[in-house]
């Protein structure tokens, strides 16, 4: 079992208690909604082309809507499941270096999209690999950034982000870092840098 297996059972365990209709931080977007991306995403690669090409948005629409109209156990099964053989997601190596950002982050678009919710223990296994993808894709998250971006948790160990004129320093657990690459709001971070810097960096449009 690795962190992408751990968060996608954890996930899916959300899913079963929350049900289908509740909120998530995906603007928009209903547990039901989340579900059916992360299904598509897995075992669909037409749809998801449909995307990127005009030509095929009919294709995914359809697809979507015949996937998100199956029952919820149905579909929340699905993902639980995981990609099909034939999906190189499939293979433990590739799961864990692909899907352990995307399930952290969608568990906690689900988890924190509910009321009370705290940020969970720090857990340095799912710490560790969560750096590895933050460290991978940091740049492409803040490449935008008018200024300098750091990323620093609480060991002081640093991601530059985005060199700069200036710099704003993103201090906070790696979870919380990620989050916030991710663009979501809901997260415990602090900035050092000056006012309208740090404005700047948290008015971009964040993402892959």
């Amino acid at each position: 079992m690795g962190v992408a297996s751990d968060e996608r059972q954890q996930l899916c365990e959300l899913f079963d208690r929350v049900g289908p209709d509740a909120p998530t931080l995906c603007e928009g977007w209903t547990t039901r909604d989340l579900a059916v991306h992360l299904v598509v995403r897995e075992r669909r690669p037409d749809a998801v082309a449909g995307r990127l090409l005009q030509r095929l948005a009919d294709r995914r629409e359809r697809i979507e809507s015949e996937i998100g109209d199956r029952p919820w156990p149905e579909l929340v099964d699905m993902v639980r499941q995981g990609p099909p053989k034939w999906n190189p997601l499939g293979l433990s190596a590739v799961d864990e270096t692909v899907n352990s950002a995307e399930f952290y982050v969608h568990h906690e678009d689900v988890r924190r999209a509910q009321p009370g919710w705290e940020p969970r223990p720090s857990d340095p296994a799912r710490d560790e690999a969560l750096w590895k993808a933050l460290s991978r894709t940091a740049k492409v998250f803040y490449g935008r950034s008018p200024v300098g971006v750091v990323l620093r948790r609480p060991d002081g160990t640093e991601i530059a982000a985005r060199r700069g004129p200036r710099t704003v320093r993103i201090n906070g657990e790696t979870g919380e870092l990620l989050l916030h690459a991710f663009g979501r709001k809901q997260v415990r971070v602090t900035f050092d840098g000056n006012e309208a810097d740090v404005l700047a960096v948290e008015d971009l449009r964040r993402s892959l």
